[in-house]
């Protein structure tokens, strides 16, 4: 007791104002705080605005094949197999993008591990800016046995027949990245003579067959998707109201707030019923209805794409899709090597510098680091600094 009270007087005569010492320690405390949180929201923005931009040594690329591609003869710059491309009994791939490095490793995964390549058939949509650069690539490197073919996207399709002012509409939000995301909802109208096809985002990769999807029933539904709830997910990741706004009226009573949401990246859509449904048409409606009202929590077109097939997406086995390689730092190595697809969703992306590089060799093994035009770009193995 002596020793405490001992104790207790130098401490009082050191500190004879304990509530201002205290006021003081707090205050520095949140000083501290904030500034962990301004560097936290500014490596937030930061890692946002690079995975939104295009880094040099893949710009370089796309230069330099624009330049190979227009110095081909008109002959020259046809895709073979033409026939192929419109042949329902056939395995068709489809991928939006305007990044040919990504498109060429979907490819080349997909193809590398299907068990009857020449069956298969790949899409790639572009928008006119990159539609020289991506066939060139495709022209120059074609994948083995399987067919591929690169289009330009109708963007008319977006503010034309269809619907007056959708590509205004689309463009007014800030948050949408490329009006090449928004040409899903007109899948059936790009490829009319086509009953199914399989929506592959240009991050992710293909670990196994994908061929089985084609037999594999949705039950009559129009996208076949796997849910993104399961226990080992955040709390927000199990309902739809972290996406859409329930606040508002017609939403509240047209959709169940608690409905699990599911995943963009690789969609089995059956494009016949999906023109029986007309389901483009209910994405218009709600594509100018969110124009004018704060229907979305975030940006993209997730939460569109939620509100458009509500109802009407079959839950597939979670082994066909893996989700967070582009975010989450926690993705088992069991489970990586048990999925069909995994997804580098989230802002880092394998091509980038800030990717995760646990999961990069996936990614790379599928990429002709050798070809001279990459060599030339200053894109190698060893090399992921890309400068934005």
């Amino acid at each position: 007791m002596k020793a405490m009270e001992s104790t207790l007087l130098k401490a009082s005569r050191r500190y004879p104002d304990c509530t201002a010492e205290m006021e003081s320690s707090l205050a520095m405390s949140y000083n501290v705080e904030e500034q962990i949180r301004t560097h936290q929201t500014r490596e937030t923005f930061l890692k946002e605005l690079g995975g939104r931009t295009v880094p040099i040594p893949l710009h370089c690329l796309s230069m330099r094949l624009t330049a190979e591609y227009y110095a081909l003869k008109p002959e020259e710059r046809e895709f073979p197999n033409k026939r192929k491309r419109q042949d329902p009994d056939l395995y068709h791939f489809v991928v939006l993008s305007d990044n040919i490095l990504a498109s060429s490793v979907v490819v080349n995964s997909t193809v590398s591990t299907a068990k009857e390549p020449e069956k298969i058939v790949f899409h790639v949509v572009t928008n006119s800016a990159n539609f020289p650069s991506m066939s060139m690539w495709f022209l120059s490197n074609p994948p083995s046995k399987a067919t591929v073919h690169v289009e330009i996207a109708d963007l008319r399709l977006l503010s034309g027949k269809l619907s007056g002012n959708t590509k205004k509409e689309i463009s007014a939000d800030p948050r949408d990245i490329s009006e090449l995301n928004h040409l899903l909802f007109y899948l059936p109208y790009i490829f009319p003579h086509l009953n199914k096809v399989v929506l592959l985002d240009h991050d992710v990769v293909v670990r196994k067959d994908l061929t089985p999807l084609w037999t594999m029933g949705i039950q009559g539904r129009v996208n076949g998707a796997v849910s993104t709830c399961d226990d080992e997910r955040p709390p927000l990741f199990r309902n739809m109201d972290m996406f859409i706004n329930f606040t508002d009226p017609i939403i509240a009573d047209r959709f169940d707030a608690l409905v699990c949401p599911w995943a963009f990246g690789m969609n089995v859509f059956d494009l016949q019923e999906w023109r029986h449904q007309n389901l483009t048409k209910v994405y218009h409606k709600y594509l100018r209805l969110g124009k004018d009202r704060p229907l979305w929590k975030v940006g993209g077109i997730l939460p569109i794409g939620l509100i458009t097939f509500y109802g009407r997406t079959y839950d597939i086995d979670k082994k066909w899709h893996l989700l967070g390689l582009g975010y989450d730092s926690g993705v088992r190595q069991e489970v990586i090597e048990k999925a069909a697809v995994i997804h580098y969703n989230g802002n880092m992306k394998p091509w980038l510098a800030f990717g995760l590089e646990k999961y990069r060799h996936y990614w790379s093994k599928h990429v002709k680091y050798e070809h001279p035009f990459l060599q030339s770009c200053n894109i190698h193995d060893h090399y992921y600094k890309f400068r934005i």
